[in-house]
């Protein structure tokens, strides 16, 4: 079965703080990096601070990756879930 969209969940790890809505819906073309982008905007990440992404608790996808295909290979119930923290955790 193809989806246009993907259910996203984004989980806090580590130092990050969390998010009041949590679950998003988006298109199966968009990048990591987008993600990335929303999430730096969204925490009011400071000028020098970063943000990591990872999926399964233990890798972090290529910023150039479509969320399509990370879900592909590795969503579970519907939905890809990814850890995002201020500092490195996993992999």
């Amino acid at each position: 079965m193809y989806f246009i969209s993907v259910n996203v969940l984004l989980k806090a790890a580590g130092d990050a703080p969390i998010l009041k809505k949590k679950k998003y819906t988006l298109e199966r073309n968009k990048r990591i990096a987008y993600i990335s982008t929303f999430l730096s905007k969204l925490i009011k990440l400071e000028s020098g601070e970063s943000i990591f992404l990872y999926v399964n608790q233990s890798f972090a996808p290529a910023l150039d990756s479509e969320v399509g295909s990370v879900f592909d290979c590795f969503g579970s119930d519907g939905k890809l879930v990814l850890h995002y923290c201020k500092s490195q955790a996993w992999g």
